[in-house]
Parts: C-alpha cells; structure tokens; sequence
C-alpha cells in the first residue's frame, strides 16, 4: 500500500494590478516628497509647485515646461502584477496624473498643512466628502452643491479639470484637504466608457459618506499629523 505525499503548494499569482490603482499609486509617490518638501520650504519643492500651478486646468502635454517634471516611466514598465497598457490606456493615465498632480499644487499653494490626505474610512477624503465639508453640519449649501454636481457632467477631461480648480480654490480657501491619489484614480475611470456616471456615482457616497462622519476630529487641524504625505 502506497503512502499519498503532498506536493508542496505552488504560490497563487499576484493578483492583478487595475490602471487605475496604478495610476493613484504613482501619483501619491509624486506628491509625498513635493508636499514634504513644500512644507519644510525646500527651494527645489516651492520651486516644482509654481511650474505644477501653471498646468491647473489645462490640457496634458500643453505646458511643455512639465514634460520633464512628471516622471510617466512607470506606466510604460510593467512590474510584477502588472501588464503592459495598451496606447489609450496610457493616454488617460499620463492624463489623469497630470490633472491630479496640477490640482494639487494649486491646492497646496501658501498652506502650511498639507492639502493631499489619504482617505480612509474613518476620516474620508475623496472629493464629495471634501466638498461636504464646506456646508454647515445642519444643512446644505446649495451653490456648492451645485459645483460638484455641474463638475460631474463636464463634457470632456478639460472642462472638468477647470471645474474642479473652483472647487479646490474653495477647499484650499478652508485648508480642507483631498486625497489626490484617489482622485487621480477616478480621473482614470472618467475617461472611460460610461465612466462618468461610475465616477459622478462615487463621489455622491462620498459626500453622504463625510455627513456621517462629521462629528469626527480631523487630524488636519493638527501641525505635526498634516507632514504626512503618504
């Protein structure tokens, strides 16, 4: 009688790494050092900031200036996980980075907290939840509300970028902070088929998901967390 031995386990495959993870996960290793840098006021940091200021609400690719600023290797090599993108893949993620980016310089400008902050379920950051922040807790503002709502059904990647800039100059006015990885992500998904909806989908959770959570302490308020850029 033969004894059955076991072989041992072939390791499973690292799942597979979506676009548009890939292309919040470059932009928040964009953003963490220009932000620490910023705030520790390195001449380098301010420096990248007024070159990434000019690009806010314009088109990828038409301020030639930030062609050697935004480092898009990552996206044309695969690593582990990952697979190569295919050229339309590429061209709404370099896009979405750059707004993301851009945005976020403008954001940042002259606050001494930083305005990227990573969103988490306890202390929300994506856009809706941003935006929620600035009505009063007993109600809505109904212009405000208004902004994010005509962002949402902006006819192309342009028009919406230069929506969302009047909404970051509102947030960077209450030093109200964005996770801007997570934007950047689902500035990928809105450039693709019926991705507008998905994303307009999204950022409404987002903002009933802040008026939930409103009685939280936000650690922005406090110096010494607002140095985390991660």
């Amino acid at each position: 009688m033969t004894t059955a031995t076991s072989s041992p386990s072939t390791p499973a495959p690292p799942a597979a790494v979506s676009v548009p993870h890939r292309v919040a996960q470059l932009t928040a290793a964009h953003i963490a050092p220009w932000q620490d840098g910023y705030l520790r006021d390195r001449p380098q940091a301010v420096a990248a900031l007024a070159r990434l200021r000019r690009g806010a609400g314009r088109e990828a690719g038409q301020v030639p200036d930030l062609w050697s600023l935004i480092d898009t290797d990552p996206l044309h090599t695969p690593t582990e996980g990952a697979r190569p993108l295919s050229e339309p893949e590429l061209v709404r993620a370099e896009n979405a980075l750059y707004a993301a980016l851009t945005l976020w310089a403008f954001h940042q400008q002259s606050r001494g907290t930083g305005m990227h902050r990573r969103h988490s379920r306890e202390r929300p950051a994506g856009l809706g939840a941003a935006v929620r922040r600035l009505m009063p807790a007993d109600g809505v503002d109904d212009p405000v509300r208004k902004r994010l709502v005509r962002a949402g059904t902006a006819p192309d990647l342009v028009t919406l970028t230069q929506r969302l800039r009047d909404l970051v100059a509102l947030l960077r006015r209450e030093d109200i902070p964005l996770d801007y990885a997570l934007l950047a992500g689902q500035l990928y998904v809105w450039q693709c088929p019926d991705g507008p909806a998905d994303v307009r989908r999204r950022w409404g959770r987002s903002f009933h998901e802040q008026r939930r959570t409103r009685s939280t302490p936000d650690e922005n308020t406090t110096p010494d967390t607002d140095k985390d850029a991660s």
